[in-house]
């Protein structure tokens, strides 16, 4: 049965398009030469990504990874607007970290409620009723809609946790998180059991859920590490992720006979691949336990001959389990205290500069520009009177100016979005 757990996943966004403006006249009797009185279009519908405690897993993208807004409705005659499209929110699980195709991070939604705008819808288009004035008394052209924004997105996951597990395969945490937590992860006796991270809460001290003197937290079983997991060996980036928000670590050294390792040696190991990844991971709060202790082929009376321990535990037995959860909570405590969780800075994904600037591909002038682009993009070009008002509007933010500056000359090709024709100097 495959896993229910989904931590990596694509997502497609198509904000709504938006509606096109009307071409229309008055028609009344007694009027013989009616005004224009087309309505606008209404704008597309816009799509949000929003974190929410609902959800655990990436899932629900894996088979249907399409998300679109509503389009726009189309203007009409009478200045009848169109209706404006419906926006969709995509709800995700709290700690999804949103990341554009190359790999830089456009979101990280680490608080339920976060939103963040995935795409915009499209403008509607203007009527022709907008487009009247002394110079143009019965204009016979609208503009035609925008369309909505159109992405492809990388969602990623990273655990809420305030403590995590860090360990090899076997070492024992599934074990530990279900004696001390009512989650139930699968555990068995062999390497690679949990494929998937499981989150526990712990509650210690107080007689009831309400009383103020007891601390509850999060931990984190996270999937067993393995020697170069830092440089991506096995699942190690997929697993050393849920790691990054922790508040507190807990490192746990397989006591057991069957690891191959000393203590020492696991948790040398460990740390050193939780340095490479991330150095910064070894600045939290950590305790370091040595986990199955009941299965240590030494005597008790050797347990001091162990160096580098902050306790021995057994998650079987719950022998050293109190202690442990009592140093657990003061680091918790003390580290919400001086800090937030730790989290990315959101990055925002800032729209298309509003201002035009020209810049050479080859022979060819392209000129930018959100303003200049839509100039071209909604306006029907076949139409003599359309193509003048473009050629104005055009002017007034400044294109002629650039091309000039930028040294276009008469007879060389300039690109404005999907347009290309050829530069006339003041046309």
């Amino acid at each position: 049965m495959a896993s229910a757990f989904v931590d990596e996943s694509q997502i497609h966004v198509k904000g709504g398009n938006g509606g096109a403006g009307a071409v229309s006249f008055r028609r009344e009797a007694h009027v013989s030469r009616g005004g224009p009185d087309g309505g606008d279009g209404g704008r597309g519908g816009n799509v949000y990504l929003e974190a929410t405690t609902n959800l655990a897993s990436l899932l629900s993208f894996v088979d249907h990874p399409h998300r679109r807004a509503g389009d726009g409705g189309h203007g009409g005659g009478k200045k009848r607007h169109g209706r404006n499209g419906t926006d969709l929110v995509v709800p995700v699980p709290v700690g999804t970290v949103v990341r554009h195709q190359n790999g830089d991070v456009l979101a990280d939604l680490t608080s339920s409620g976060d939103r963040y705008l995935a795409a915009g819808g499209g403008r509607g288009g203007r009527g022709n009723a907008r487009f009247l004035s002394n110079r143009l008394r019965a204009p016979a052209f609208a503009e035609q809609a925008e369309l909505g924004e159109e992405h492809w997105l990388s969602l990623e996951l990273e655990l809420m946790a305030d403590v995590a597990l860090v360990g090899f395969p076997n070492a024992g945490k599934s074990t530990l998180v279900s004696a001390i937590s009512a989650a139930k992860p699968k555990i068995a006796d062999y390497p690679f059991t949990t494929l998937e991270p499981h989150l526990g809460v712990v509650r210690v001290g107080g007689t009831s859920r309400q009383d103020a003197a007891a601390t509850e937290f999060v931990v984190a079983d996270i999937p067993g590490l393995i020697e170069g997991a830092s440089e991506g060996r096995g699942l190690g980036h997929k697993f050393l992720r849920h790691v990054e928000r922790a508040r507190v670590l807990l490192i746990l050294a397989d006591l057991g006979e069957d690891q191959g390792r000393t203590p020492a040696d696991q948790v040398r190991i460990l740390l050193e691949e939780l340095r490479r990844y991330r150095p910064e991971l070894l600045d939290r709060p950590r305790i370091v336990a040595g986990s199955r202790a009941d299965l240590r082929p030494v005597g008790p009376s050797e347990a001091a001959a162990l160096p580098g321990l902050d306790l021995e535990i057994s998650a079987v037995t719950g022998a050293g389990l109190p202690q442990l959860l009592g140093r657990l909570a003061a680091l918790v405590e003390k580290a919400r205290a001086e800090a937030p969780l730790p989290r990315q800075a959101v990055v925002v994904h800032r729209p298309e500069p509003e201002g035009v600037t020209v810049s050479r591909e080859g022979s060819v002038f392209v000129v930018a520009g959100r303003e200049a682009a839509r100039a071209v993009a909604v306006s029907d070009l076949t139409n003599p009177e359309a193509l003048e008002h473009v050629h104005r509007r055009l002017k007034r933010i400044g294109v002629d100016r650039a091309l000039t500056r930028a040294g276009a000359r008469d007879g060389d090709t300039v690109r404005i979005g999907e347009l290309s024709f050829t530069y006339e100097s003041g046309r």
